[in-house]
């Protein structure tokens, strides 16, 4: 394999997820990395090893550890299986992943490390029982270890297939922007965290330019950062961490790598006639994204948009396929200071090799320069919804009563997906958080009125950029949910130019879906599309 030459390839990073890791290993180091290191250097993201669930993955385990290493009393027996069983299942990954006889050496190096690797964890986190506490870096720093595996072993898979590579640990990037006072470190990611999590990239491109030539395998995981790396973004970390590699490299293209072609109409799993979207704006993606397509972690778009670097959803498992690809908004590009991205080289029979991005939006659906669109581009749905209504007693003015109902739900872990008010009465959408306390939050609103709670409800959203110019949209909506005898419990658009979003009974949340995508989207269902052949005569 020839590596490209750094100076006058473009770059691309290709984020892989934990699943395609775990199962798919090979395939990615034989297939989508060395095709596109023919024309690109390729910067690899590696989240932590999931196994055939979250709850099975690497970092859920970690999470264990770090628990009963602040809960157990009496001895680190508990511990020390889970960390056994971590080293345990890395190391047969890394057996897997390099089945070639004649790269002995490069498997017994990268046995050494792993053991290595978690033997520091075990006396890392017995010191941290034998204190009986654990803080926010120190968790950090554990749940490093396991993009630091999936990273080894990602590593030692391309060096046995003859691709120099190189695992880069971003554990203390944070500290190397920005030192090490953790109230400094705080009320800077507070003020402005987009701009603080920017301010990442140069830690970021001074560690991939220490490769020398190498493939940089970066681990998703990144820093120590204040309130811990998890608490504060989430389990989609790593998504972030790609969107940072993107920005620190200039990156022509950002790829998510899964198990899924791309963005759906809608959710191709329910729906079957639901179709593969080329492209979507990105405020369409962050829609989708929080209201139930969890694809990209919402903080990624945000990243892309202000760097105005593309964004392409791909599929391990179809790695020639076009997946879908998501482009800055013109706003973003016009005060990014950057020119206007074109579409990359893509692999063979895409569709997509030189055309501009304005005639490919144009040609999917998207018009001039707001990218307005004649229709929806998808449905999507967010489940394990209440609906609380609360009506005001009438000791308190609205604004002040408005802000007691928010505070009191923050209070009890329950977000506010969306919200309708009059003076005196207020119907929210609320997703009760892990921690979430729904009886407790429903007696404190009780002082401040009648509190009623709807439980097993779903969000139900309709997206489409700039789709509040399209007159008559709502009522074509609700027209067709209520021909269905769909009821609704609660109707949102306000002043969004891209949403109508609408509360139903979890049990009618696919009918709904099915109505919209069929009667509104006017995408036939898949019943009438395998029967829609050339009409008879026909010989039996």
């Amino acid at each position: 394999m020839v590596m490209p030459n750094p100076d006058t390839k473009p770059w691309i990073v290709q984020k892989y997820g934990g699943t395609s890791i775990g199962k798919l290993l090979n395939n990615i180091t034989s297939t989508p990395i060395p095709e596109y290191l023919q024309g690109y250097n390729v910067a690899v993201v590696c989240s932590a090893r999931s196994g055939t669930s979250k709850s099975k993955g690497t970092t859920s385990l970690l999470l264990d550890a770090i628990r009963l290493a602040t809960t157990s009393e009496t001895d680190t027996n508990e511990l020390d299986a889970v960390i056994d069983i971590i080293k345990e299942e890395h190391l047969i990954a890394a057996r897997q992943a390099i089945e070639d006889k004649n790269e002995v050496e490069v498997l017994e190096n990268l046995e050494l490390v792993i053991k290595k690797d978690c033997e520091h964890l075990r006396s890392f986190l017995k010191a941290s029982w034998t204190l009986g506490e654990i803080s926010e870096r120190t968790q950090d720093r554990v749940l490093a270890v396991g993009e630091t595996l999936s990273c080894r072993i990602m590593a030692g898979s391309l060096r046995s297939k003859g691709i120099p590579a190189e695992a880069v640990i971003l554990d203390d990037i944070v500290q190397e922007a920005y030192g090490r006072n953790h109230r400094e470190l705080m009320r800077a990611y507070k003020s402005h965290p987009s701009g603080f999590l920017r301010g990442l990239t140069d830690a970021i491109c001074q560690k991939v330019a220490n490769c020398s030539g190498s493939v940089p395998v970066i681990t998703g995981f990144f820093g120590s950062m204040p309130d811990s790396l998890i608490y504060s973004v989430g389990r989609g970390y790593s998504d972030l961490c790609a969107a940072l590699c993107a920005v620190a490299l200039d990156a022509e293209e950002l790829q998510i790598w899964k198990e899924v072609d791309g963005m759906f109409t809608a959710d191709p799993r329910k729906i079957k006639s639901a179709r593969l979207l080329a492209t979507v704006t990105s405020e369409e993606a962050a829609e989708l994204t929080y209201y139930g397509s969890e694809v990209i972690h919402p903080l990624t778009i945000d990243q892309i948009n202000t760097a105005a670097i593309p964004l392409r959803l791909k599929n391990v498992m179809n790695p020639k396929g076009s997946g879908t690809i998501i482009y800055p908004s013109s706003s973003s590009l016009s005060s990014s200071g950057r020119n206007s991205p074109t579409p990359i080289q893509p692999l063979p029979n895409t569709n997509l090799k030189g055309l501009a991005k304005a005639s490919f939006m144009a040609a999917n659906g998207y018009y001039g320069d707001s990218q307005y669109r004649r229709s929806p581009t998808a449905v999507t749905v967010k489940e394990g919804i209440t609906v609380l209504n609360v009506r005001s007693n009438g000791t308190s003015r609205p604004h002040t009563f408005l802000a007691r109902v928010g505070e009191a739900l923050e209070q009890h872990d329950m977000t506010i997906d969306l919200i309708s008010s009059s003076q005196q009465m207020l119907s929210l959408a609320v997703c009760p958080g892990k921690n979430h306390d729904l009886e407790k939050a429903v007696e404190e609103l009780s002082e401040l009125g009648i509190v009623t709670a709807v439980r097993h409800m779903s969000i139900v959203s309709v997206v489409g950029h700039k789709m509040r110019n399209m007159v008559g949209i709502s009522a074509e909506i609700f027209q067709a949910l209520a021909s269905a005898r769909v009821n609704i419990y609660l109707i949102s658009q306000g002043a969004s130019e891209i949403n109508i979003s609408f509360v139903v009974k979890a049990q009618d949340a696919l009918l709904a879906t099915e109505v919209v995508h069929t009667n509104v989207m006017r995408i036939p269902l898949h019943s009438e599309q395998e029967n829609s052949f050339s009409r008879g005569p026909w010989l039996y």
